[in-house]
């Protein structure tokens, strides 16, 4: 077993900084992976150096230059996308599988987006069987995975997160456990987290803080960041100890939105974490 610890890129957007910088604070702070997020074609945020998403229109080995320039690597990419339109979701995600490919990242996280209200239960989940079936014709070939992540209507069960991530049998759809987004959504994160720990490739290590907890949980399906990993409701020894048991071997990217933050969750989480290289993806 062994648990790294990253930090998803969205902890520096109240910077309004870029990719670039984003990483430099990564790993000033002392995190030897990060999480970036990409989007399609040009952003005028990003493109003036405002926002840490990354183009996929970018050269990737210039992305991979930038994580080597710093001593990190990629724990997975945020890649986002609605898995009920497959016109959008199945370019995107073979786009996403290809560019986490060539930066080193071994894993691709999404969730199935926002469920349009005419669209019936049977054939929602008849295009998210479609999507993914193409999305992983990709991710096979490329040795990359796909995790499902808690985030939306359907996902913020554990019994719907599980009927997403076992749609297609694959051993490269896996689940991309989200602790915060579980929890608001009105899910026990534990018990959650015991019934898909066989199939957890990557954790969003998000806390909640009390306040929002209290105002939020069942309320909303989750949240972009959370607080600082160990000021709110989650017991992070309680995870890693599941975890553990099932032999997890990967990184805990925190999502928090400040560098404040990034740097206090990476002190609490790192006592409890055993640090030990992970196996490095080919």
């Amino acid at each position: 077993m062994s648990i790294q610890l990253g930090v998803n890129l969205e902890f520096i957007r109240c910077e309004d900084k870029p990719f670039a910088a984003g990483v430099a604070r990564a790993a000033a702070i002392g995190y030897k992976y990060v999480e970036p997020m990409v989007h399609n074609g040009r952003e005028l945020l990003s493109e003036a150096g405002y926002f840490h998403s990354v183009s996929m229109d970018e050269e990737p080995h210039e992305i991979r230059d930038v994580l080597d320039s710093h001593g990190v690597k990629a724990s997975g990419l945020s890649a986002h996308t609605p898995l009920m339109r497959p016109e959008i979701s199945v370019p995107y995600l073979e786009k996403a599988i290809r560019f986490a490919s060539i930066i080193g990242a071994p894993v691709v996280n999404t969730d199935e987006g926002v469920r349009p209200d005419w669209l019936e239960d049977e054939d929602a989940f008849t295009i998210m069987r479609y999507t993914l079936t193409r999305a992983l014709r990709v991710a096979e070939r490329y040795g990359v995975y796909i995790g499902i992540e808690p985030h939306q209507s359907i996902t913020r069960t554990t019994q719907g997160l599980v009927a997403i991530a076992t749609l297609v049998d694959s051993p490269w759809l896996r689940v991309n456990y989200d602790t915060g987004n579980a929890w608001l959504g009105g899910e026990d994160p534990y018990e959650g987290l015991k019934a898909v720990r066989e199939m957890v490739v990557h954790v969003h290590a998000k806390d909640i803080a009390i306040r929002m907890s209290e105002q939020e949980r069942g309320k909303v399906t989750g949240t972009p960041v959370g607080c600082a990993c160990g000021d709110g409701v989650i017991d992070w020894k309680k995870v890693i100890a599941i975890l553990t048991e099932s032999g997890f071997n990967g990184v805990f990217s925190v999502e928090c939105g400040t560098p404040e933050q990034a740097a206090r969750s990476l002190a609490h989480l790192q006592p409890l974490v055993i640090q030990q290289p992970v196996e490095a993806h080919a």
